[in-house]
């Protein structure tokens, strides 16, 4: 197969690309998910310490957070395909050793190396935004993240349910066939994206203090998904315990829980399209009382009741409705700050509200540690209330 031609930004980007970053994208970031639901037998595996257990999906957002830091913003002086090719280079040979670690230090390794590769699926999505013309952005753009947020949605069960038929070990070497394939994929047909730079990377780097410091739609749109991705981080990271304590689910019964999170993903292309027709400003407040509610929700119904659990997922589902519809509102904002700087800006505001979702999982486990299901859901009420109060101060729409 010959490359494909290289493309023109402000073109009508063709179904077939925007199904294939759509597809990669979900498939990439799945890798950042695999482990959450595996580290009690990973852990065993290892020889990690229950302390330390916690490390397995630590150090995997700690090298997502470098990763969209110190090189999603090389999207901006480099050539786009051969930088996603490299980074996904990085997560095969990390999926591999993963699958192959004899002890703890090698794992762990191994994760802070998928964590750091899996940004390609970040430099995907503003190039996507770069192939789609301005009025079509919202579109793609909420395209391609419904299947980002499909891949992660799905990962936690498929991780389930491959290691409750092959072990733990299956699912990092099925998803390391997978990524070399794409990856291969991606090198042949991806059209070629040549940004201009106008610095060099250690300029780059400098230029984020200045970016955040003068984009202020960065940072308030940037602030809103942290709160909305720390709603949704303690939620999943606590969902797990409650379903098991309460209703008494096993490792099947939860994975199929979350698949219920699946249909949150709709909200990804709607919002898209809403969006392109100046919807943005009372979406950004739908999102944050969609997110609130699933949260008062779970504070009101508390029982071991199948009505109860029935509520509980419903909740889920508007809950990831909330936050997925606002990602989409979030990127397309900072999109249309223009071309030169897409991809400091995406590294920005997705370093910003991951961090935002490593807070909330801290605070999941310690609420639910110490206070149970009520404070944790008095907590996951409370971030979307505040950042609704935020929102309230906004002077014009971002």
């Amino acid at each position: 197969m010959k490359h494909a031609q290289e493309s023109t930004a402000g073109n009508a980007v063709p179904g077939w690309i925007t199904f294939l970053l759509a597809a990669s994208c979900g498939l990439i970031v799945a890798n950042l998910y695999y482990a959450q639901t595996l580290v009690g037998p990973i852990s065993a595996a290892t020889h990690l310490s229950s302390g330390a257990a916690g490390l397995i999906v630590t150090l995997t957002q700690i090298g997502y957070v470098i990763g969209l830091l110190f090189v999603v913003p090389l999207s901006d002086i480099i050539e786009n395909r051969r930088l996603t090719v490299t980074s996904l280079a990085v997560v095969v040979a990390a999926l591999v050793a993963a699958t192959l670690a004899p002890n703890a230090p090698l794992f762990l390794a191994a994760s802070l190396f998928i964590g750091l590769g899996s940004v390609a699926a970040q430099i995907l999505v503003p190039y996507a935004s770069y192939l789609a013309a301005e009025e079509h952005r919202g579109r793609v753009v909420g395209n391609v993240m419904s299947g980002l947020l499909l891949g992660i949605m799905f990962a936690r069960p498929l991780a389930s349910f491959v290691s409750g038929l092959w072990g733990w070990h299956a699912i990092f070497a099925i998803s390391a066939v997978v990524i070399a394939l794409l990856t291969i994929l991606l090198s042949r047909v991806l059209p070629k994206r040549q940004p201009t730079p106008t610095m060099n990377y250690g300029g780059l780097i400098r230029s984020l203090g200045t970016l955040l410091k003068n984009t202020p739609v960065l940072r308030r749109r940037a602030l809103y998904q942290a709160s909305l991705f720390g709603t949704f981080s303690l939620f999943w990271t606590t969902v797990s315990l409650r379903l098991a304590d309460a209703y008494h689910l096993s490792q099947q019964g939860i994975a199929l829980f979350a698949l219920a999170g699946v249909a949150g993903a709709v909200a990804a292309p709607i919002a898209g399209r809403l969006a392109d027709r100046g919807w943005t400003r009372p979406l950004t407040g739908l999102a944050f009382v969609l997110a609130a509610a699933a949260f008062l929700i779970a504070y009101l119904f508390q029982d071991d009741s199948k009505v109860t659990l029935g509520l509980l997922v419903v909740g889920a589902i508007i809950l990831d409705m909330g936050v997925s519809g606002n990602l989409v509102l979030g990127q397309r904002a900072i999109y249309s700050l223009g071309n030169e700087a897409r991809g400091r800006l995406n590294g920005l505001f997705m370093a910003i509200f991951f961090i935002g979702g490593a807070i909330g999982s801290s605070l999941g486990g310690w609420a639910y540690a110490y206070g149970g299901w009520g404070l944790t859901s008095l907590i996951g009420l409370a971030l979307p209330v505040l950042a609704f109060l935020y929102y309230l101060t906004e002077k014009k729409q971002v």
